[in-house]
């Protein structure tokens, strides 16, 4: 359906129903008018779809314990419990989800229906990967080891990876804050200031079609043995250009009425920039924050297997260098996992900093 047929079919039914105006109408509400005119059959059907994953996740384990395997398998029940644990934290949503709309509370069933294919997804992958690892040698041992030697070797060399994953993090951080406040500052100073622009801009298109990768082998030369310096420099050169962009679009863009309006009542010139400018910027400087995340992250990687001793790209070039490639895949495990948990933490900030945008649909 239709947001404008929703919108009118909340007008008609609000004086019944004590529904807000179409102009007032949260998301969640409009999701629950929507949800009212669903047929018996898509109800049932979106049903079906949240225990889905349930479904998918006993054919994964099915395939695990009946399929013969085509290679050893050592410590055969790690990976069957984890398989089980996630069915049965799964399972634990579900019913709480189908409880909770049994009393009209339907937030929690929508998430879950809207995870549900995904999740199913995720279960049929791990059973794909398995038959073609374990099961067939398609993906040829050792070379791609299935995933129960995966978790097994990261939980027998849990302490270097746990030493790699913390020298990784201090150097994301300490680049990536550095490439932030950097880029704030340019960044803010361009879309405010025409002069300061005028300076800067050239450097900006200059320094910006240039890959990180590229300089590496310059910082290498120029640094001679400080490693750790030059990661941090390659970090915060990329972060810088994603938030100087960002800022300075999102600067530029200001409604100038805005400052006209600031002027009359009295606002100093760091008002105009603190009270004025930066707040209505927020979305895009936040957006260049997120982009420089992912640039860091890739920084990292290239920067740590070309020549930083420690962290999670080191520990990838040196695996590879006793071709150890289980452990090779579990430090991709690792590195997967630390960067999905960041760029979350990042997604929730800006959706409490920007959460007036989200609030009301108009």
């Amino acid at each position: 359906m239709k947001l404008e047929e929703i919108v009118t079919k909340s007008a008609k039914y609000s004086d019944e129903k004590q529904i807000p105006s179409p102009d007032k109408l949260t998301r969640q509400q409009l999701a629950e008018i929507e949800e009212k005119e669903k047929t018996p059959l898509q109800k049932l059907l979106d049903d079906i779809i949240v225990i889905l994953p349930i479904l998918c996740g006993i054919i994964s384990v099915l395939e695990y314990c009946l399929l013969p395997n085509n290679s050893a398998n050592n410590n055969p029940l790690t990976y069957l419990v984890l398989l089980i644990i996630l069915i049965i934290w799964y399972f634990v949503r579900m019913i709480i989800a189908f409880a909770k709309r049994t009393h009209g509370d339907k937030q929690n069933y929508q998430k879950l229906r809207y995870k549900a294919p995904l999740n199913s997804a995720l279960f049929l992958f791990l059973a794909i990967y398995d038959y073609l690892t374990l099961k067939t040698g398609i993906l040829m041992h050792p070379f791609v080891p299935c995933i129960n030697a995966i978790i097994n070797i990261a939980w027998i060399d849990r302490e270097q990876l746990i030493i790699s994953a913390l020298h990784t993090l201090r150097l994301l951080f300490i680049g990536y804050f550095i490439g932030v406040i950097l880029g704030l500052i340019t960044g803010i100073a361009c879309g405010y200031n025409e002069r300061v622009r005028y300076w800067v801009n050239p450097l900006i298109k200059f320094l910006g079609p240039i890959p990180t990768s590229t300089w590496i082998p310059i910082i290498m030369v120029v640094i001679g043995g400080h490693l750790f310096e030059g990661a941090i420099f390659i970090i915060a050169l990329g972060v810088w250009f994603a938030v100087t962009v960002a800022s300075m679009t999102g600067i530029s863009n200001v409604d100038r009425s805005f400052f006209e309006a600031a002027k009359t009542l009295g606002a100093s010139e760091r008002q105009l920039v603190f009270k004025v400018a930066i707040p209505h910027a927020m979305p895009s400087i936040l957006q260049g924050m997120t982009q420089g995340m992912s640039t860091a992250c890739t920084a990292i990687m290239i920067a740590e297997m070309m020549g930083v001793k420690a962290g999670l790209g080191w520990y990838i070039t040196w695996a590879k260098s006793w071709a150890s490639y289980d452990k090779m895949f579990a430090s991709l495990f690792v590195i997967c996992m630390i960067f999905t948990v960041v760029t979350k933490i990042l997604n929730f900030i800006k959706k409490r900093v920007l959460r007036w945008q989200i609030g009301v649909v108009k």
